[in-house]
């Protein structure tokens, strides 16, 4: 691993100007100085770059009709009941029965020039929806008026706490905009104001929670879409820096290459060497007041800001999707960012295992053995597999040094998944039964669904090599299962553990209910695991299969 690893000067001087540190190895000295007509392409705009979060008020009546009025309805009676005077509401069951409309599950209209407002908008709900439907209701309603740019008014009298909250934090969710580089199309001017007339202390639900859930996703959905010219190991940390600025209870430690050294973390060493970008370990710690005392959860998430391949090269086609391969770091470092805004009593850890993989004279190649941090051996049979690689240095390094209470690592990993579950689910995998049931429930409560997939023993057979503990791949098979097979071999056995492989849900093209690229995919499912978190065993898994 003694080599050098070269990065470029210019960003880190944007990083220094910033007030931001960032851990760097003894080798920074070495590293290339840019060429003289290298540029880093920047967002539009300056601090605005992303997308604006538009501000949420809450109002205890309805103001004089202006620009766009939100109805969420699950039938005609609801009309009578959200805050409208008369007037209106005889207005919109006009306009609602000309046009046939009925009020099912993600059924929407807009009526345009209805009793002074510029635009009506009523989204359909079922009368049984749970929290996940709902916050996808105010979601869907987000994205159909994300380029309205008056007042968004939220009728929503007659409306428990729990659901207004829903319903906004889905339209904070559904604002996002990933068009933060298109000169032509970007908004400039800051967007109206969400103004929302509810009864009794939604402001306050809302503000304890889902606010800071809105805030989370956009930080994540901003990392995870940038191209790899912009983020990077370092940038990733420096970022992750800026986000917990200021925030109590929180403490940020960056491994750099030298002390990655000293640990003899040669799994994510070698995945970094073959590129320019020095690799990093970035660990953020939580501990709100009322925590538990019994050790942290520890999230783990797979952070390769680009996946080349390295020398077993990707094809061509979308390879300029795998920006997103750090899409596992970007949501757990999101889902603490949402727990510690809002104070939550946990204590948890974030740890990102950052790194390129990239092909240059340095970098490792098939047949090559590394050595993890825990000892163990591992012959590469494809450098293509190295999320796996990363994760074994940083979840070992969670274990040994945190005694969690749990670690639940998060991935986009392999194709397999999506053939197994399609883009209905991620892929659960745990030898703890007792926690798969923890992560299902947290999953369907955040809409973030789970499914759990075995973990046979027979998948050590597959990762059997002649001169080496372990290899990286196995024989064609049940590739998503054996991945997670691999990773096990660097958690003790009796560490509650869990792998969720979201390689199929975590990043895609644009929907009713999300821009095209990151989904923040695991942010809510993780937050809400985390917060509702019962202490499993401390003993050997026995489960799985």
């Amino acid at each position: 691993m003694q080599r050098f690893y070269k990065s470029s000067i210019a960003v880190l001087a944007v990083v220094a100007a910033a007030g931001l540190s960032v851990a760097q190895p003894a080798e920074a000295q070495s590293r290339r100085a840019p060429a003289a007509n290298e540029r880093v392409a920047q967002p539009v705009g300056a601090s605005a770059r992303y997308s604006v979060i538009r501000e949420v008020a809450f109002a205890s009546a309805l103001p004089a009709a202006s620009d766009t009025l939100v109805i969420v309805a699950s039938s005609e009676e609801d009309l009578a009941v959200r805050g409208l005077d008369a007037a209106t509401v005889e207005a919109v069951k006009s306009g609602l029965t000309a046009a046939r409309f009925n009020y099912g599950p993600r059924k929407s209209i807009s009526l345009y020039g209805v009793a002074g407002w510029n635009r009506v908008y009523v989204l359909g709900l079922a009368k049984d929806a749970g929290a996940a439907d709902i916050q996808t209701a105010g979601t869907i309603a987000g994205r159909a008026l994300m380029s309205e740019a008056g007042i968004l008014t939220v009728a929503a009298k007659g409306l428990s706490s729990d659901v207004v909250s829903e319903i906004v934090t889905g339209l904070g969710i559904g604002q996002y905009r990933v068009d933060f580089y298109n000169t032509d199309a970007r908004i400039t001017a800051l967007p109206g104001a969400i103004t929302v007339v509810a009864d009794g202390d939604a402001e306050a639900h809302y503000k304890s929670r889902g606010a800071h859930i809105v805030e989370a996703m956009s930080w994540t959905r901003n990392i995870a879409n940038e191209p790899a010219n912009i983020v990077y190991p370092e940038v990733f940390a420096a970022r992750t820096r800026e986000a917990f600025a200021g925030i109590p209870g929180v403490t940020v430690e960056v491994l750099d290459v030298a002390a990655m050294q000293r640990l003899g973390m040669g799994a994510i060493l070698g995945v970094g060497q073959g590129s320019q970008r020095p690799p990093a370990l970035v660990a953020v710690r939580y501990r709100g007041q009322g925590a538990a005392t019994t050790g942290p959860i520890a999230l783990v998430g797979k952070g390769i800001t680009f996946d080349f391949g390295g020398i077993s090269i990707k094809p061509g086609a979308n390879m300029g999707n795998m920006k997103m391969d750090m899409s596992g770091a970007a949501g757990v470092v999101g889902a603490v960012l949402a727990l510690a805004k809002s104070g939550a009593p946990v204590d948890v850890l974030a740890v990102a295992a950052v790194a390129e993989n990239m092909p240059d004279g340095g970098a490792i190649r098939p047949g090559d053995v590394l050595t993890a941090m825990n000892g163990k051996t591992i012959e590469i049979v494809s450098t293509d597999a190295e999320g796996r690689l990363v994760l074994a240095d940083a979840i070992t390094w969670a274990d040994t040094n945190y005694n969690p209470a749990a670690i639940i690592d998060v991935a986009t990993l392999t194709g397999a998944v999506g053939g197994a579950l399609g883009p209905d689910y991620a892929g659960l995998f745990t030898r703890h039964d007792a926690l798969a049931d923890q992560i299902v429930e947290a999953g369907k409560a955040a809409g973030e669904p789970v499914w759990q997939l075995p973990m046979h023993p027979s998948y050590g057979g597959r990762l059997a090599s002649p001169i080496a503990d372990l290899r990286n791949g196995g024989e064609p098979g049940p590739g998503a299962g054996t991945a997670a097979h691999f990773i096990g071999n660097f958690v003790r056995p009796e560490t509650p553990w869990a792998h969720i492989d979201m390689a199929n849900v975590a990043y895609g093209g644009g929907n009713d209910v999300k821009p095209a690229g990151s989904a923040a995919w695991s942010v809510r499912l993780l937050e809400n695991f985390v917060r509702n978190f019962q202490p499993v065993a401390l003993e050997k898994g026995k489960g799985g299969h």
